[in-house]
């Protein structure tokens, strides 16, 4: 089941992005969304600072970007794209991860990185979905994965 949205919506802010997802600080790791193709693919935009809460312990003197919040980032991206596809636009839809296969570290991502989180959907429409996801920084891969989530919309 596939759903219209005006061909307008190319892309998020993070104003729309809180209209999409229940995430919020510290938790809410996407800054902006583009190049959203309903149904298909989009492209989020995750700005690496120094001053995240998760930088205090993972490393001390050696910040990294944890891995798991690398998949989170992918995962909430294609939240926006669920959004947008089916006119989730503050519906208080939840999202909820099912699986994750075929991880994959390529790179370090570090405090002033600019991640580019590529996702696609592989099974769209209904209350699941699945994506293939790749994590950029510039032309080099940080991370791939294919995972599952099911999004749930409360009944008006």
């Amino acid at each position: 089941m596939t759903h219209a949205v005006p061909p307008a919506v190319t892309e998020a802010d993070i104003g729309l992005i809180q209209r999409i997802l229940p995430h919020r600080y510290p938790f809410l790791v996407v800054d902006k969304v583009r190049d959203i193709k309903v149904n298909e693919s989009c492209v989020g935009i995750k700005c690496v600072t120094m001053n995240e809460p998760q930088f205090t312990g993972h490393f001390p003197g050696m910040p990294v970007f944890p891995g798991v919040m690398i998949i989170e980032a992918m995962a909430q991206t294609s939240g926006i794209l669920v959004g947008i596809s089916m006119d989730l636009v503050d519906k208080n839809a939840k999202v909820f991860f099912m699986g994750v296969d075929g991880v994959k570290f390529r790179r370090m991502v570090v405090p002033g990185d600019v991640l580019e989180l590529h996702v696609t959907a592989l099974r769209s429409g209904g209350k699941v979905w699945r994506f293939q996801g790749r994590a950029m920084v510039g032309d080099e891969v940080a991370c791939e994965a294919t995972f599952t989530a099911m999004f749930d919309v409360p009944k008006a």
